[in-house]
């Protein structure tokens, strides 16, 4: 199913804003996408009809981001990918 993507960024959307908000993702006639926030058994519109990778995107850029963990070794290796001058 196409909507596979989109369901799934919501659902990571609602796991990073845990406690905070609660949103949802409403599909229109002509297969585009919306996201909407409900407050207090209202649903509020958070962004307007996006296309799939539209939607998927501006989904994982709302909200509260995950901290991406950094191992020592990462860091290390990082740091020795910078050109020395």
């Amino acid at each position: 199913m196409r909507s596979t993507r989109a369901t799934a960024a919501v659902a990571r959307l609602n796991q990073r804003s845990e406690g905070l908000r609660h949103y949802l993702m409403v599909m229109t006639n002509n297969s585009l996408f919306l996201l909407r926030e409900r407050v207090d058994s209202v649903d509020r519109d958070v962004s307007e009809a996006l296309a799939l990778d539209d939607f998927v995107r501006f989904v994982d850029a709302t909200g509260p981001q995950k901290v991406k963990r950094v191992t020592k070794n990462d860091a290390a290796f990082a740091k020795q990918l910078v050109r020395k001058k």
